[in-house]
Parts: structure tokens; C-alpha cells; sequence
């Protein structure tokens, strides 16, 4: 995979963390199967690819590799009203040799805290399973993974811990998603609190109502730095 077209041209702005996720899909991308199927296969998925990048669902973005089409990588923005909202999960879709008549794997790179996604990332849902058909495409698909993080199926759970918590205890499984979420689905804070960081350096003028806001919100950014280091240490 050559720079100029790296499926995420923007890395470089994001943290340690990102750019580790983002190794993870070229590790999983080394094998291609793009030998193994058919010419009309690939003729399918590149056209299915090309409308999904110039007409994506809400919320689901696709980067496509020119050198590799069996490696389908896709951005879910977590949808609103669950715990994963404000997050961006990078996902990847692996492409068999016998797909259609198999259904591809679905794995998130992003670290989430969802039921139905094992600790290495691997998604299960009926779709990818016992439910899959030749004609299901490639956006049926994503679209099934975003619903998947709105209704959650603890009955097909491969984190043991996620479904338990999802039927038993969900105020608790509700936090430890939005957790997750914060942690490892948002991008870093962009300006606000480095700005506020930067006027308190520069000596600005401790007196005022403006002053004391920010004083506030200092205080407020300092308080939420540390709980991230507790919850980190725990995660």
C-alpha cells in the first residue's frame, strides 16, 4: 500500500493511539484473496464500493484500497442515544476465496465494549452467519454492524462479560461502553482545553469574570484528566 493511497491520509493528526489501530488494518490487510476470485466478483465489488464512496449511508464512511478491493475498510460514526455516540469506529471487512457464496468476517479496529465483538475485535451477527445470502452486499452488511450498536444481541455474545451486563446490570454496561468510547472511539480534543492551557502559560490576567471561567474550566480539564487516568489504569 503506497502513501499517496493510504486509506486514512488524515493519520497524521490524530495520537499514539490511532496510528496503532491503524497498523492493526495493514497487518490484517497482508493477505489478498483479490487471485482468488472470479473477475466478474471483483467487477461486483468495485462498482458496490465505487457507489458506496460517492453515495455513503449516514453516518458510515468507506476507504477502499486500489492495490488490495478485498480490503473494505469503513468508519461507523456511533449512532445517538446509545453509549458509543460521539465515537468513530474504524472497522474492516475481510473478503473470503469463496465469497459471495461465504459470508465475509467483520472485525472493528477500534477497541469497543459491545457484546457481540470479541476481544480481538471479530463482530458476530446473524448476517455474517447463519443469515448470510449471495445478493446481501457490502452495505447491507455496514448497515447491519451500525444497528448492531444499537440494539445488541446478548444471546450470540462473544464478550461474555458485555452480555451479562446488557441484561442484568445495564446502567453499568451503559457506563463501561461510554468508557470505551471516550477512551478509544473519540478524536483528541482539539482546541478548547490546549487554549486554555496555553493562556494560563502566557500569564493572562487572573482577575475578571473571564478569568475566573477559565480558572473554572482549568480546574474542570485537570478533574477529567485524572479520572482518565484512573480509568485507564483499570481498562
Amino acid at each position: 500500500m503506497t502513501a499517496s493511497k493510504f486509506p486514512f491520509p488524515y493519520l497524521g493528526y490524530f495520537s499514539e493511539k490511532t496510528r496503532i489501530e491503524t497498523k492493526i488494518i495493514i497487518d490484517m490487510s497482508s493477505c489478498s484473496n483479490v487471485e482468488n476470485l472470479s473477475p466478474q466478483v471483483i467487477r461486483q465489488v468495485a462498482r458496490e464500493l465505487a457507489d458506496l464512496t460517492s453515495d455513503p449511508p449516514e453516518g458510515i464512511k468507506i476507504f477502499t484500497n486500489d492495490e488490495d478491493i478485498t480490503d473494505i475498510q469503513a468508519q461507523i460514526e456511533g449512532p445517538s442515544g446509545t453509549p458509543y455516540a460521539g465515537g468513530m469506529f474504524r472497522m474492516k471487512l475481510v473478503l473470503g476465496k469463496n465469497f459471495p457464496s461465504e459470508p465475509p468476517k467483520g472485525f472493528f479496529v477500534t477497541k469497543i465494549f459491545h457484546p457481540n465483538v470479541a476481544s480481538n475485535g471479530e463482530i458476530c451477527v446473524n448476517t455474517l452467519k447463519k443469515d448470510w445470502k449471495a445478493e446481501l452486499g457490502i452495505k447491507h452488511i455496514l448497515l447491519t454492524i451500525k444497528c448492531l450498536l444499537i440494539v445488541p444481541n446478548p444471546e450470540s455474545a462473544l464478550n461474555e462479560e458485555a452480555g451479562k451486563l446488557l441484561l442484568e446490570q445495564y446502567e453499568d454496561y451503559s457506563m463501561r461502553a461510554k468508557l470505551y468510547t471516550e477512551i478509544h472511539a473519540k478524536p483528541p480534543k482539539s482546541s478548547k482545553e490546549t487554549s486554555l492551557l496555553k493562556e494560563t502559560d502566557m500569564g493572562c490576567s487572573t482577575e475578571g469574570p473571564m478569568a475566573k471561567k477559565h480558572a473554572g474550566d482549568k480546574k474542570l480539564v485537570d478533574k477529567k484528566k485524572k479520572e482518565k487516568k484512573k480509568v485507564l489504569k483499570r481498562l
